[in-house]
């Protein structure tokens, strides 16, 4: 949506719904969440909140375009760093710790847990989920390592499976321990940091070309 041509009110109206929404989908879940307490938490009228975003469904689903907006921008940046750089242990732990950052955010935790909840009712969001955020990243992954592969960095036969291993040793584990805690809550960023890191360290025990 292009918000310069808007009036400036719908865009602050939409900015403060957008906020109150996401955060009540987090709490009460698709199923729970009522519009009526969205524009009450919002402090708009429901006439408002229907007449920017139509229906709950259409709201919902402009919140899950904030986090593919996300992985969108992580995917272009990713590919455009790592394919020429000079530097592959250092660029491979900055992607690595701004991956685990992003994956690892306590309000992306809890929306990848609610899509989970709601996959048998709502299996086309879930899908849609994983397919533009999830499975985006690690085909940029992919492409990445199999870039470095052809300039002789890497030994990556399977580019795809090889950016399944690396993100799982980045901030795979982790991600599974904060799926389960409450409110999504993660390790401290420094140790997020620590063990991104080590992950890029095992990635390239198994993974780089030792003639490089």
């Amino acid at each position: 949506m292009d918000e310069s041509t808007l009036d400036p009110r719908i865009v602050r109206s939409r900015a403060v719904i957008m906020t109150a929404a996401s955060e009540h989908f987090l709490r009460k879940g698709y199923v729970g969440a009522n519009v009526d307490e969205i524009a009450a938490e919002a402090r708009v009228s429901k006439r408002t909140v229907y007449n920017i975003f139509g229906t709950k469904e259409q709201l919902f689903r402009e919140i899950l375009a904030e986090a593919f907006g996300t992985a969108e921008r992580f995917s272009r940046e990713t590919v455009s760093v790592l394919t020429d750089t000079d530097d592959l242990a250092g660029e491979l732990k900055a992607v690595a710790v701004r991956l685990a950052r992003i994956v690892l955010d306590p309000r992306v935790v809890r929306l990848r847990r609610l899509l989970i909840g709601e996959a048998e009712r709502f299996p086309e969001l879930a899908g849609e989920y994983y397919r533009r955020a999830p499975d985006r990243v690690m085909d940029t992954l992919a492409e990445a390592i199999g870039r470095l592969g052809e300039r002789g960095l890497l030994r990556a036969s399977d580019p795809r499976l090889a950016a399944e291993h690396f993100a799982f040793l980045v901030m795979g584990a982790a991600l599974d321990r904060a799926l389960f805690t409450v409110d999504g809550e993660t390790l401290p960023q420094t140790e997020i940091e620590t063990r991104a890191v080590a992950g890029v360290a095992a990635f390239l025990a198994a993974y780089k070309d030792e003639n490089s």
